[in-house]
């Protein structure tokens, strides 16, 4: 937020809500991710699992773009 240069003071707050938004949003990805382990009975969360949430999830629409596409069908990920 200070990096901005149009910024000059920021709230006390404001770091603390943006913490608790991050801390949301990687609790709702990693949650959709493990729905996803678990459909392909796995108990653990690979990369596809992740690239899977992000694909099947309206609210991650604006990741689409940066994510790697996985070799989902290999085995690898």
């Amino acid at each position: 937020m200070k990096a901005a240069e149009d910024v000059h003071m920021i709230a006390g707050e404001a770091p603390v809500v943006f913490a608790r938004a991050c801390e949301m949003f990687i609790l709702e990805l990693t949650y959709k991710g493990w729905t996803h382990a678990e459909k392909n009975k796995r108990r653990s969360l690979k990369k596809n699992d992740i690239v899977a949430a992000i694909s099947q999830t309206d609210i991650f629409d604006f990741l689409v773009d940066i994510i790697v596409p996985t070799t989902e069908g290999r085995g690898e990920g």
